[in-house]
């Protein structure tokens, strides 16, 4: 039995940290099963959590129900994975917060590089104040050195 997803639209998301929730209602979600469509009803699991650092689905064993007039059925989020289009249409929707993430990541990097370049060339000014004998800018130097690690 192969599904194909009709639509997949959250009917919102909740972004906290490295976390996504993609939250599921009624007729935001369907599956083609043979010929006949299936809607979403959120009786069991309704939300997709994922880690966007490793991009992996957290809540793999949790149950969709589909249906279709009085036919209802069942399915593991792990076994919709493998049989359905379902990771084509996730990657759609959680690449912007996934390049969201490595962009903060990026910045947070560039930040600590900064603030140690920062601190390198402070030191090489202390040093060269030393070697002048200039004891004010020397005195000075230590003073902001002191203040820019009780900072951090």
């Amino acid at each position: 039995m192969l599904l194909t997803i009709k639509m997949m639209k959250p009917f919102y998301t909740l972004q906290e940290g490295n976390d996504l929730k993609l939250v599921f209602a009624y007729q935001y979600f369907s599956v083609i099963k043979g010929k006949e469509v299936y809607q979403f009803i959120p009786v069991e699991a309704n939300e997709i959590r994922i880690d966007l650092k490793t991009k992996q689905i957290e809540n793999l064993t949790d149950i969709f129900v589909f249906q279709r007039g009085t036919r209802i059925f069942r399915i593991p989020l792990f076994q919709l994975l493998q049989i359905s289009d379902l990771v084509d249409h996730l990657k759609s929707i959680v690449s912007f917060y996934v390049q969201q993430v490595k962009s903060e990541e990026e910045e947070e990097a560039v930040c600590e590089e900064i603030l140690l370049l920062e601190k390198q060339n402070l030191h090489r000014l202390i040093d060269k104040a030393l070697l002048k004998g200039n004891r004010e800018q020397f005195m000075e130097l230590t003073d902001l050195l002191k203040l820019e690690e009780a900072a951090h």
